[in-house]
């Protein structure tokens, strides 16, 4: 059983979901970063619960895009690449049983009026029953005079067999960022339309954008990402009655000539890589059409031993109290010691802070001394989740400062009111760490240079109260 799935030594990237036949069978890149005997390209998953999955090859190599099933034909969307010059190319497979594809002759390569020769991928095609005709949703770029020309671009075919595209100008085209809004996506829940793409040149994250007509205009929530930047490329599916968002986990392997030095003092410190393992959340509609995201119902329950806690003061005053207690440390740090972090575990907690108080929140992989780990801390100040890993630590020499410097390494909004209950959910597998707070929002992260640590707990200048302290084991 994996919570959060990886193809064995490969990687997983660009998940597109799937469900057929009572299963979800979303497919995905699998990178097998040069590992002999293995298959790039893509793979389907098939599951009944997103916590045990068999794998199937197609046989297909390219990038990602869409599958649907037409009069019970099952239909493949996805790109090819060229370089010098640099070019890209939707292609078209059929299959009767999602084992065998037969990939088709036709090509359709972007126009050169509308859109850039070198930035057309990530086909997501569905029936646009308003209009009587599909469409076909593309990360792309329009023709112009900057480089911030990112969009989702668009195509449509009254044809039945899904053939003879025409090309229609943008869905969507703000004009804010360089590259291609990657990996569009498109789904409607009760009156609103919502709109799924990443884009890596701007904030590297996935966002959305909703609308009430699929004219527009479209419309950015003051919230309007799922995850932190260590969740990307992600797309959603439904099983016709609860929807699901599949984005991956990156890890930090590889080398890199200029972010991963031979000689490097920290994994934690390493680029981003390419792919990793798959994570997938349940998304919600809140009462004015925005929408949050929880745990996946399976991987929320898949841990069902409790074990039992051990609370070891370290700092500040902790009175114990039923499943919890409250600490204090008025004028500085304060912090408890808890259970080493299992591979596999989910610690639940309910936090309640005071007016006042500075900063609270979870360490996870911390030392007896409490000093390196990592943290997430919950800063009422600003508003914020925020992670903090062992890098803030690191530096050549020992002066930090000088190798980081930004003020945060990734963080999340949350407003926080004091007396109000928030509910932190904490799910580890190996080095993968995703966080939700009051099934709203969600943070994914990597936690590569401490393992077999502790767990703590802690506040800053302030005073928290914990409810509902629980570890959750396989």
């Amino acid at each position: 059983m994996e919570l959060f799935y990886r193809p064995g030594k490969a990687v997983l990237g660009d998940v597109i979901p799937f469900y057929d036949d009572g299963k979800f069978k979303p497919f995905f890149l699998k990178n097998t970063r040069g590992n002999a005997g293995h298959e790039d390209g893509w793979h389907m998953l098939t599951t009944q619960d997103h916590l045990h999955f068999q794998e199937h090859p197609t046989h297909i190599k390219g990038g990602t895009g869409s599958v649907i099933k037409v009069d019970g034909v099952y239909h493949m969307f996805y790109c090819t690449f060229k370089d010098n010059p640099r070019r890209q190319f939707v292609r078209h497979a059929l299959s009767k049983d999602l084992d065998s594809w037969e990939i088709l002759d036709e090509v359709l390569p972007p126009d050169g009026e509308i859109y850039d020769l070198s930035e057309w991928r990530d086909p997501f095609v569905f029936w646009n029953e308003e209009a009587g005709e599909w469409w076909m949703l593309l990360a792309t770029s329009v023709i112009g005079k900057t480089e911030r020309r990112a969009c989702v671009g668009l195509c449509a075919s009254k044809k039945l067999d899904l053939s003879a595209w025409e090309y229609r100008q943008p869905l969507y085209a703000p004009m804010a960022a360089d590259g291609a809004c990657e990996c569009p996506d498109l789904f409607k829940m009760g009156d609103w339309y919502y709109l799924v793409f990443s884009n890596y040149c701007d904030r590297f994250t996935t966002m959305y954008r909703m609308s009430k007509s699929l004219n527009g205009p479209w419309i950015t929530p003051e919230q309007d990402t799922f995850d932190s930047c260590a969740y990307y490329a992600a797309k959603t599916g439904t099983d016709g009655k609860d929807r699901y968002i599949y984005g991956w986990n990156p890890t930090k392997e590889l080398p890199k000539k200029m972010f991963n030095p031979a000689n490097r003092i920290s994994q934690d410190v390493c680029a981003w890589d390419w792919g990793g393992n798959m994570v997938v959340h349940k998304v919600l509609q809140n009462p004015d059409g925005t929408l949050r995201v929880a745990p996946e119902p399976h991987v929320d329950t898949a841990l069902g031993h409790k074990a039992s806690l051990k609370v070891e003061p370290l700092l500040g005053n902790w009175q114990p109290a039923g499943q919890g207690g409250v600490l204090s440390s008025p004028t500085g740090f304060g912090g408890i010691l808890m259970n080493q972090v299992p591979r596999q575990c989910k610690l639940e907690a309910t936090l309640k802070f005071k007016p006042g108080t500075r900063q609270f929140g979870i360490a996870l992989q911390v030392d007896e001394n409490y000093d390196t780990g990592y943290y997430l801390v919950l800063e009422p100040a600003r508003n914020r989740l925020e992670y903090v890993s062992g890098i803030r630590f690191w530096g050549e020499d020992g002066e930090g400062g000088k190798m980081f410097p930004y003020a945060v390494e990734m963080e999340r909004p949350l407003r926080l009111e004091a007396g109000k209950e928030y509910k932190l959910k904490v799910f580890v597998e190996g080095t993968v760490l995703v966080v939700y707070i009051n099934d709203d929002i969600a943070m994914n992260a990597r936690m590569y240079d401490y393992q077999d640590r502790r767990f703590g707990l802690f506040a800053i200048d302030g005073e928290v109260e914990v409810e509902a302290l629980e570890l959750f084991t396989l």
